[in-house]
């Protein structure tokens, strides 16, 4: 069986497979199931695979294809099988159901990235029954815990069985490949190259606690909300990375229009949807995400708390730390609860032209250009082990389909027709890379 004529289903069948992630590793299904259903697909057409856990329930499965020529560095395939939480009452359908309607594949993990790891499934066991042997060897993971940062996953696997991918160079996996309609005879396929750093924080203020009747001007919740104003209210300044600048530059061709490097803003309003993902990669970025403070009405606390998702583009770590810094002031303390490093490749050499063959292939009226991702992925790990790391998770979309929404989002769905235009171009690649 071909790999487009299977990997609509088998992606059905793992998005039934709740791997719902909670950030808390002690809460949730983990990923063992889900991992124990790959190994066997595998299985079941001659491929080994081993299963690593870092923690109880927390499993990532990892395995190699031989190539043609094992001479040649491995080229590393990656997804994860962790999925967000998901409230069924939000939803239209059952988000763990895997169910198909209106032409689209519904369910938590549908674009994120339940549909890369059907892909990836539905190829590697076309390969083997078929017979054929890739360029060179690939090594495969379905890893988890990205959805929280990858301490339990990705990280842990580098950390602990670095040597399962050392002589691995290149990467791919999600995030990038899917299409953006530039006319009805245009597409432009996003391929990443780029992707933000994180700084998740805790912010804290301190004050003297009191009666909530009497004046108080050491108040640790008036000290902290200022401070949550300032950060959640700033416009950090323009920063032009690489990547987004060659985004836009190729992008303003596409569209015959001028391209203003020192207003790259304006170009926003002609990327729809997307406009919010590729906004965020002009600048740094920080945003208020929760606040706890106080015990009991009539009681002001002594400390106040809130938790702030900074990301930060390739190159501004430090930038970054210093506009931070100066958003706080003096009287509010800040540590991390998970910090991880920003990506960058080059769009250029042999891989990137793999993968704009295989794409241009399966969509001649196609081009593929870089971008920049503003979210993280578990590239982050890998790049640490020397590897140039890219997004490419092939997708043809429905023109007016709102894509950059559907990640963690109510009714998360992906077009049938546009996984099995997925399959084909990731089979067509991964044969000729």
């Amino acid at each position: 069986m071909s790999a487009q004529d299977e990997v609509v289903e088998l992606c059905s069948e793992l998005i039934r497979i709740d791997t719902s992630n909670y950030g808390d590793p002690g809460k949730g299904p983990g990923e063992r199931a889900a991992a124990e259903w790959v190994a066997e697909k595998l299985s079941d057409a001659g491929i080994d695979s081993e299963i690593y856990e870092s923690a109880p329930g927390r499993a990532s499965l990892v395995g190699r294809i031989e190539g043609a020529d094992s001479s040649r560095p491995p080229l590393l395939v990656h997804g994860h099988l962790d999925v967000v939480p998901a409230d069924a009452a939000d939803w239209q359908v059952d988000p763990f159901a895997g169910e198909i309607r209106d032409g689209m594949l519904w369910g938590r993990g549908a674009v994120d990235m339940k549909d890369m790891d059907a892909m990836m499934l539905a190829v590697f066991r076309a390969m083997k029954t078929e017979g054929r042997k890739p360029p060179r060897d690939i090594v495969f993971a379905f890893l988890a815990d990205e959805e929280a940062g990858g301490s339990y996953g990705a990280h842990w696997m580098v950390q602990n069985h670095a040597d399962l991918f050392a002589d691995c160079t290149e990467a791919i996996s999600e995030v990038g490949g899917f299409s953006l309609t530039i006319s009805e005879k245009r597409r432009l396929y996003l391929i990443q190259t780029a992707e933000k750093g994180m700084a998740w924080m805790r912010l804290r203020a301190k004050g003297t606690a009191g009666h909530g009747s009497m004046t108080n001007t050491d108040n640790a919740v008036t000290r902290l909300a200022e401070a949550v104003a300032r950060i959640g209210n700033h416009e950090f300044p323009l920063t032009m990375t690489p990547t987004v600048d060659q985004f836009l530059r190729q992008l303003s061709e596409e569209l015959g229009i001028a391209y203003d490097a020192a207003d790259p803003e304006a170009m926003l309003g002609k990327l729809g949807p997307l406009a919010k993902i590729v906004g965020a990669t002009l600048r740094n970025t920080a945003n208020p995400t929760m606040l706890d403070a106080g015990y009991k009405h009539n009681v002001i606390p002594q400390t106040a708390t809130a938790m702030v998702d900074g990301r930060f583009l390739p190159g501004q770590s430090e930038e970054f730390e210093r506009q931070l810094d100066a958003l706080l002031g003096d009287d509010v303390e800040r540590d991390y609860v998970h910090h991880d490093i920003a990506v960058e490749a080059p769009f250029e050499g042999a891989l990137v032209e793999a993968m704009s063959a295989a794409q241009l292939a399966e969509d001649p009226d196609g081009k593929t250009i870089p971008y920049c991702v503003s979210g993280g992925t578990d590239a982050k790990s890998f790049s640490t082990l020397g590897m140039a790391c890219y997004g490419f998770s092939p997708l043809l979309l429905p023109p007016d389909l709102d894509f950059s929404s559907l990640f963690h989002g109510v009714d998360e769905r992906v077009p049938v027709d546009g996984l099995k235009f997925g399959a084909r171009v990731l089979d067509r690649f991964l044969m000729s890379c």
